[in-house]
């Protein structure tokens, strides 16, 4: 056999790791591009809203200015607030949140892969799912507090509303797309309908539920908040509402800014979680 002829699967391979390296080397150029951009346009937009404030070109008593919520941020935490600990307060508010998210998730997915399984059920109960998610849920938050007063119980349930629908509807239509080639197989080899729906349709329905998992924390944080807002003895929210009550602007920005950074927290925690899940899926070459 010539060299030529054995050479040519050898350069094939170079080229190939050569192409790879250079598609690796764009991709963090990209990456380094994008972050500094996300960066320079944050930058931007508090360094006018400073300027503009400073100028007296918006009012900033009303819309107050970055240094001053930098300020009260400051305060909170060196010094504390008026119901305590910073820490305390933003415990409290993310354990709210996560418990109604953990309920709120469960039962979405529960009664999701249930009614996407049984088509008699979802006959049943989908036109009383469609009434109760027309319902603003955010209305239902005083009544929560009424029932279950002005404790943990009535942030939870606030937050448990606003997680259950949307994590509800992905788990139903990940049950439904299921590759109904892959169910059949199974049924071939004798699986019975429970192995069917642990071993086939929940891990094919499991990429449907983490996307919901993503927009669903921050809508338990809006429950929780909301509930604290209404009435509560601790939280953020309580803050929001105290600061409001005093016309204290940069004291309502700030709890903002704060609920934002448990909110980023959380999404970052959420995507490291699914892609050690989804190690296996291919990365998208688009991002």
């Amino acid at each position: 056999m010539s060299p030529e002829v054995l050479s040519t699967p050898v350069a094939e391979t170079a080229k190939t790791g050569e192409r790879s390296r250079s598609r690796a080397r764009a991709a963090r150029r990209r990456k380094a591009v994008v972050t500094s951009a996300r960066v320079l346009v944050l930058v931007a937009v508090l360094g006018l809203w400073e300027a503009l404030s400073r100028a007296k070109l918006i009012d900033p008593f009303n819309f107050s200015m970055p240094s001053q919520i930098w300020d009260q941020i400051w305060t909170w935490i060196t010094h504390g607030t008026a119901l305590g600990s910073l820490g305390e307060q933003i415990w409290y508010t993310l354990y709210e949140a996560l418990l109604g998210w953990v309920f709120g998730v469960v039962a979405g997915v529960v009664l999701g892969i249930a009614l996407g399984r049984i088509a008699f059920l979802a006959d049943v109960l989908g036109p009383y799912i469609k009434v109760l998610n027309s319902i603003p849920r955010i209305v239902l938050a005083p009544i929560f507090v009424i029932w279950f007063g002005l404790g943990p119980a009535s942030k939870v349930a606030s937050a448990v509303v606003l997680v259950f629908f949307p994590v509800f509807f992905n788990a139903f239509q990940g049950a439904r797309e299921v590759d109904r080639n892959l169910v059949a197989n199974a049924r071939i080899l004798g699986a019975s309908d429970r192995r069917v729906t642990l071993q086939v349709v929940i891990p094919s329905a499991t990429s449907w539920i983490f996307t919901s998992l993503h927009v669903s924390f921050g809508f338990a944080l809006i429950g929780a908040i909301v509930g604290e807002y209404i009435g509560a003895t601790r939280g953020i929210g309580l803050l929001v509402a105290q600061s409001q009550g005093t016309f204290n602007a940069a004291g309502v920005y700030a709890a903002m800014v704060i609920l934002a950074a448990v909110a980023l927290v959380a999404e970052g925690l959420l995507t490291f979680a699914e892609r050690r899940i989804f190690r296996w899926k291919p990365a998208d070459s688009g991002h």
